[in-house]
């Protein structure tokens, strides 16, 4: 089967690291994959084509894409859009080109600007061009059908699946080297790490997360949490104003920016507890990746975050936007080591039991044939 990926950027980010494992898997098992972009660095290019991508291309500017992208379907026998502005485009130049028969998208988030009449009427109209619509969680299902006016009917839901072995070697790093990635920061052996690995976008309310660190800091036994900031925001000043609020916070070698890392899985190792307090989330593969190295969440119960993280058995969930219940969950974490190793165990096991990476992959691949016997 040639098969056809388009999305809206190829920069780190969940939806890009999800689509990066469906590349490999399925050129792994003998199709052919091409992978196109609309806009951005084009950082994951050179992943993507050790993946086994055929073919990884921008498709220009704006007036020229719709042409390149009807140029591109043309060549393959199934396309497969991911994320809203290439599923709108796809949508349209597979309408125009009377290619909607193999046309399938993916709705890899809970999108808010769908919540607006005017965009959620236009997606009505392109929402219906795919002949099936993917979906990662059951709450995107349901947000999607209702907001997105997509017939549940065409709707599939298919689990994020994760490949464990690098998250998994990670966890097994030596004692030496973990204290030394540590101490690079300027975290100490006794210090209890939270790591956050995000884009800096108004939906992931890193200003929530650095007020809930001074709060924390300012508890009795708060001295020892620190805060790793991991990513970056290669479309606005979201790390910039994230790094003017933790200086008027006073947080000082309290919070660590890292920017984007390619050593995930170590950092994360190195870690006591990964947070995010996101206002939304389709599911949060960042989630899987820390469970599956051995470290408990604390997060907010929003979205698909409960389809994920089971409050109290793989890690702590807590209302949004609520520094103080954060701040709580922090000092509870950071006091409780056998807490700490209990979450994580189940969260280990949770990984291993419903989110691997080869039933997402046969999954999606099985939604691909029954399109095209259609």
């Amino acid at each position: 089967m040639k098969i056809l990926h388009v999305i809206t950027t190829l920069d780190v980010g969940g939806a890009e690291m999800h689509l990066l494992s469906q590349v490999k898997g399925q050129s792994a098992r003998g199709h052919t994959v091409h992978v196109a972009y609309l806009k951005g660095h084009g950082t994951l290019v050179a992943d993507f084509e050790r993946a086994g991508a055929k073919r990884v291309f921008g498709l220009g500017s704006t007036l020229a894409s719709p042409f390149n992208l009807a140029r591109a379907m043309s060549e393959v026998d199934l396309v497969h859009t991911h994320l809203l502005k290439a599923d709108m485009l796809g949508a349209l130049v597979a309408r125009a080109t009377f290619r909607s028969k193999k046309l399938v998208a993916s709705k890899h988030n809970d999108e808010q600007v769908l919540k607006r009449p005017l965009v959620s009427f236009v997606h009505g109209i392109l929402g219906s061009a795919p002949r099936r619509t993917i979906v990662l969680s059951d709450h995107v299902g349901r947000f999607i059908a209702r907001w997105g006016r997509v017939d549940p009917k065409r709707i599939t839901r298919i689990y994020y699946g994760l490949d464990r072995a690098p998250f998994e070697v990670a966890a097994r790093m030596d004692p030496k080297e973990r204290t030394a990635m540590r101490a690079s920061f300027g975290f100490g052996p006794d210090d209890v790490v939270f790591t956050c690995v995000a884009r800096f976008a108004p939906q992931k309310a890193h200003d929530v997360l650095l007020k809930a660190l001074r709060s924390a800091r300012a508890q009795p036994g708060g001295e020892r949490v620190k805060l790793l900031l991991v990513g970056d925001d290669p479309f606005g000043d979201g790390r910039v104003k994230a790094e003017a609020w933790a200086r008027e916070l006073d947080l000082g070698p309290a919070c660590v920016f890292a920017g984007i890392r390619r050593d995930v899985p170590d950092l994360m190792a190195a870690s006591d507890v990964f947070v995010m307090c996101s206002l939304w989330e389709g599911l949060g593969l960042v989630f899987l990746e820390s469970m599956a190295t051995g470290i408990p969440v604390l997060s907010t119960r929003v979205s698909a975050v409960p389809e994920v993280v089971v409050d109290g058995q793989t890690g702590l969930l807590v209302p949004p936007q609520d520094v103080e219940a954060l701040a709580a969950g922090m000092i509870r974490l950071a006091a409780d080591p056998t807490m700490r190793a209990r979450l994580a165990s189940a969260g280990r096991a949770r990984v291993a039991a419903s989110f691997g990476i080869d039933r997402m992959i046969d999954e999606t691949l099985t939604v691909y044939s029954e399109v095209l016997s259609q």
